[in-house]
């Protein structure tokens, strides 16, 4: 196998692409950050860089344990049996090497960016770890998925600012919460066999319906934090009015994937979800670029 296939295979294992969803989210809360801080241009860059690559890092080590883990449970469900590992493409050691490999890389880059980024990588690094594990014992594990990537919002707040804040910590828990509802609907395509395999889920144990009702609160409390964070960073007509586009693709999601019907539900993972974070962003930047072009004028 040539190493551009064996790349290859481990790009697809990764999903890089969906990196879409949380990386958008550390870049708002980059701007804003970038806004209120004293740093010269060059650290700036320098920590941005940085930022995207614990990003990277910390998505690829969560994903490589994520199918480690879940080698077994992938093999007996119809949907992941040709994921990387239960297909052959990969084998068990060298996604467990590859996940190492870029836990010590997180790691590093993290101890880069500030000792205070390095104390609080190592928790992070566990709870993005320990999502794989919460599904055999905690309907809660989309809660936790969701706090994992919900992370990337005060992450790069602290790497710029080097201190948490009320602004990030809403956009986080906005993600969060994002995160959590829409896997709370994807996770409705596996219940039967979530309960065959003894796996945890909102709709294996409670649901169908009911988890698509907690999904919707979830959204709803979502959208909120992230109007509320908008209110506290000083944001304009641009934010809340992408804002509102939100809110019609949160509407939109619920509308093609109901109880009933889940055909849409990979139109949603990947077509909505991905554009709303990247909306969000597109806000924040048209809200902020005099701002940020005046700050580096000089």
């Amino acid at each position: 196998m040539s190493i551009f296939s064996t790349m290859n295979n481990y790009g697809k294992m990764v999903k890089f692409s969906h990196t879409l969803f949380a990386l958008p989210f550390a870049g708002l809360a980059s701007v804003i950050a970038i806004l209120q801080s004293s740093l010269g241009l060059n650290e700036l860059l320098w920590k941005l860089l940085l930022i995207l690559i614990c990003m990277f890092t910390a998505r690829s080590a969560a994903m490589g344990f994520n199918r480690y883990i879940d080698r077994d449970f992938d093999k007996k469900n119809p949907r992941t049996a040709n994921r990387e590992i239960p297909s052959g493409v990969l084998s068990p050691q060298s996604v467990l090497g590859f996940t190492i490999l870029f836990s010590i890389l997180f790691l590093i880059a993290s101890f880069l960016l500030s000792p205070l980024c390095f104390y609080l990588a190592i928790p992070t690094l566990f709870i993005i770890l320990f999502y794989s594990y919460s599904k055999r014992f905690t309907v809660f594990c989309h809660f936790i998925l969701g706090l994992g990537i919900g992370i990337a919002p005060s992450g790069a707040w602290i790497a710029i600012k080097n201190e948490l804040e009320l602004i990030p910590a809403l956009w986080s828990f906005g993600l969060m919460f994002h995160i959590a509802g829409f896997d709370i609907l994807y996770s409705s395509q596996d219940v039967e066999i979530d309960k065959k395999l003894g796996l945890y889920s909102i709709p294996s144990k409670l649901g169908i319906p009911k988890a698509f009702l907690i999904a919707k609160v979830c959204h709803i409390i979502a959208f909120s934090l992230f109007i509320w964070a908008g209110y506290l960073a000083n944001l304009q007509t641009f934010y809340f009015v992408f804002m509102a586009i939100i809110g019609v693709l949160f509407t939109l999601e619920h509308l093609l994937v109901t109880p009933t019907n889940l055909e849409k539900l990979p139109i949603a993972f990947f077509h909505i979800n991905a554009s709303i974070s990247i909306v969000l962003f597109i806000g924040i930047l048209l809200d902020t670029w005099k701002d940020l072009l005046q700050k580096f004028a000089g």
